[in-house]
């Protein structure tokens, strides 16, 4: 896979996970103050929006390393 490819993946798939991430940590908010189980759902949120930030940062290194080939 070259970077290109990598950068066209990586990227909006980073920008998913982070939004996706971030629409469970709201959920898990909506849960605690509703007095509902949410350390589970909130931890899963957390997690998704790491790696979606992780993948991101991937997808940026790549158009990074394409732009410094050309």
């Amino acid at each position: 896979m070259n970077n290109t490819t990598k950068w066209l993946a990586f990227s909006p798939l980073g920008l998913t996970l982070t939004g996706l991430g971030l629409s469970v940590i709201g959920e898990a908010g909506a849960r605690k103050s509703s007095g509902r189980p949410w350390f589970w759902l909130g931890t899963l949120g957390l997690c998704l929006f790491n790696a979606g930030l992780s993948v991101f940062a991937e997808g940026v290194k790549a158009k990074i390393l394409d732009e410094r080939q050309r």
